[in-house]
């Protein structure tokens, strides 16, 4: 099972820090990666995590945010700053073996299991 947290309301140019937390598995098998949708958007991926700590970030991302993992934690952070009002939207972890690569995990949504998801909203 995977439970997000860390979602909210803030103002532009704050920051976030999202969590992703496995329940019943350990976080050291797997992959994690992190995607969100817009209303009337489709899903993307936002950053992608292996178990080697490879790391992708979306093109729109421009370095305002950085993925971490702590597996002694069971967790995966999504650390957001700078955040832009595009920036809103329903904000989902997954998790898969990642045996693809990061890459094609984030851009295709190659994923095996999805959170429910944890909502963000940038707005003044």
């Amino acid at each position: 099972q995977l439970v997000e947290s860390g979602g909210g309301l803030v103002q532009p140019g704050q920051s976030l820090r999202l969590s992703c937390e496995i329940s019943g598995d350990t976080l050291d098998r797997y992959a994690i990666g992190w995607f969100r949708q817009a209303p009337g958007k489709e899903r993307e991926g936002v950053s992608c995590i292996s178990v080697g700590n490879n790391r992708y970030y979306g093109d729109f991302v421009e370095d305002r945010f950085s993925i971490e993992r702590d597996n002694a934690k069971n967790t995966v952070y999504l650390q957001m700053n700078g955040l832009k009002p595009e920036d809103t939207g329903e904000y989902f972890c997954a998790a898969d073996r990642g045996l693809r690569g990061v890459a094609i995990m984030c851009r295709q949504k190659s994923v095996t299991y999805w959170g429910q998801g944890t909502q963000v909203a940038v707005s003044s």
